[in-house]
């Protein structure tokens, strides 16, 4: 019930900010430190509550040889995601042609000043200097920046001492192993606070940008958003078919992370609590730690699948013609360039205008694109968290330590919170609910599970 709950405040924080942003927009604009208290709120608890999960989850197993396998299985995984990703972005873009025809809007000097700052940073880091940067110099730094990687890369060495000193580092053990657990409950009272985190942050961006730009822009808006359904639907169900689960199911488990990805744009929000959740759905924590942390760097495939329609929206602008060769060849220098990324503002832009700047082609698409870069980061910052839920069930069938048992409790958890929501007096449409309930969370394919 109190989930229940949390999931209907967080949704009326969402309507309530889209009101006062449209309607009181002087309001709106003042509410933004709503949003920026809870996102801070949320980063203090990521690094520690990612170091114990980590070294807790590889620690307590002992077992040094599966992480190999796991990161090998995991870094697949990732490329065959993002491979995806990729095509269904360039596809719908040269179905659509969000750029063809777009009527142009008065770009002000100061965004296309903008956009060649963005197109300026360093983005083009070599595959040796991104190795270079996940191993951190300074654990305290790493967890300072929200370097989520190289604070990753600290515990797994960490967990890997903690069995190589065998009984002696117990203590050890026992200790992150509480910090763990602390954590997670930190994480609870937090997001207590996710509904006004929720209005703040929707009620400054629609009185920032107006509910009329949604209009302007409404051709590249509709475009993302049906590519990112479509990989959702298509890509991502396929997935989840692999393993045996509904789509749906897994839609309604991470329901409340996934509302917060959409109405703060930040991944971060989501990420603790996601993580308990798929833990609790039945994926072990040692790959739950790993797999959605690695997932956040290496496995961003709303932002790839923007990357894509947002570069051939940009050339489309500019009346450019990319030859089938040279597209292959963009596509694949942003594939790469979107690695290994942490801690820029904006970083899909980034990568897009750095793109742009290296082949000599205009930046007015990052120009217009900034006006709604808030919008479309709802979009693709969804994907991405709900990518990186699915790809730790994927792994953790492929490495057959999926609990179907532990998902079903979970499902049944569900169905009793509803029951007890909305009371039905009538016993048999109350065992047909629960019927349909459970069949649309249950297994698709291993039933015997």
């Amino acid at each position: 019930m109190k989930t229940s709950r949390l999931t209907l405040y967080i949704f009326l924080g969402l309507i309530a900010g889209i009101f006062v942003g449209w309607k009181f927009p002087g309001i709106g604009k003042q509410m933004q430190p709503l949003a920026h208290i809870f996102l801070n709120m949320i980063k203090m608890i990521i690094a520690p509550l990612l170091f114990s999960v980590v070294v807790t989850g590889i620690a307590s197993h002992g077992n040094i040889n599966s992480l190999g396998k796991l990161g090998i299985k995991t870094i697949v995984y990732f490329a065959c995601a993002t491979s995806f990703a990729l095509v269904i972005g360039l596809s719908v873009g040269l179905f659509f042609k969000p750029g063809e025809g777009f009527a142009s809007l008065a770009i002000s000097q100061n965004m296309l000043d903008a956009a060649s700052t963005m197109a300026a940073q360093n983005v083009h880091e070599s595959v040796m200097d991104m190795v270079i940067h996940i191993v951190p110099t300074s654990i305290i730094k790493a967890m300072a920046n929200g370097d989520l990687l190289p604070i990753v890369v600290f515990s797994i060495f960490f967990a890997l001492a903690i069995c190589s000193a065998g009984e002696k580092a117990k203590p050890v053990l026992d200790c992150v192993s509480s910090l763990s657990e602390v954590m997670f409950k930190f994480t609870q009272i937090v997001m207590n606070f996710a509904p006004l985190g929720v209005f703040g942050a929707i009620a400054y961006t629609i009185a920032e940008s107006g509910m009329g730009i949604m209009l302007n822009y409404a051709k590249i808006i509709f475009s993302l958003y049906f590519a990112l359904f479509l990989f959702l639907f298509v890509i991502l169900n396929i997935a989840c078919k692999i393993v045996g689960i509904s789509v749906f199911s897994v839609l309604r488990a991470i329901r409340e992370p996934a509302i917060l990805a959409f109405t703060t744009s930040t991944s971060e929000a989501a990420l603790p609590q996601a993580m308990k959740i798929m833990e609790n759905f039945g994926v072990p924590k040692r790959i739950v730690g790993f797999v959605m942390p690695t997932g956040y760097t290496f496995n961003l495939d709303g932002s790839t699948l923007y990357l894509a329609l947002a570069m051939l929206f940009s050339v489309q602008i500019a009346g450019i013609h990319l030859a089938p060769v040279k597209l292959i060849f963009i596509m694949g220098t942003l594939m790469l360039t979107s690695k290994g990324i942490a801690g820029v503002p904006r970083v899909a832009l980034v990568i897009l205008a750095g793109t742009l700047s290296s082949f000599g082609y205009p930046l007015i698409g990052v120009a217009i694109l900034l006006g709604i870069d808030q919008i479309l980061d709802m979009g693709r910052t969804t994907v991405n968290l709900i990518g990186n839920c699915i790809a730790t069930l994927v792994i953790a069938k492929w490495e057959n330590e999926f609990n179907y048992s532990k998902m079903e409790e979970f499902n049944k958890q569900y169905i009793k919170s509803k029951k007890e929501d909305f009371p039905v007096y009538n016993k048999d449409l109350l065992s047909q609910i629960a019927i349909e309930e459970h069949s649309d969370f249950g297994i698709v394919e291993n039933s015997e599970n």
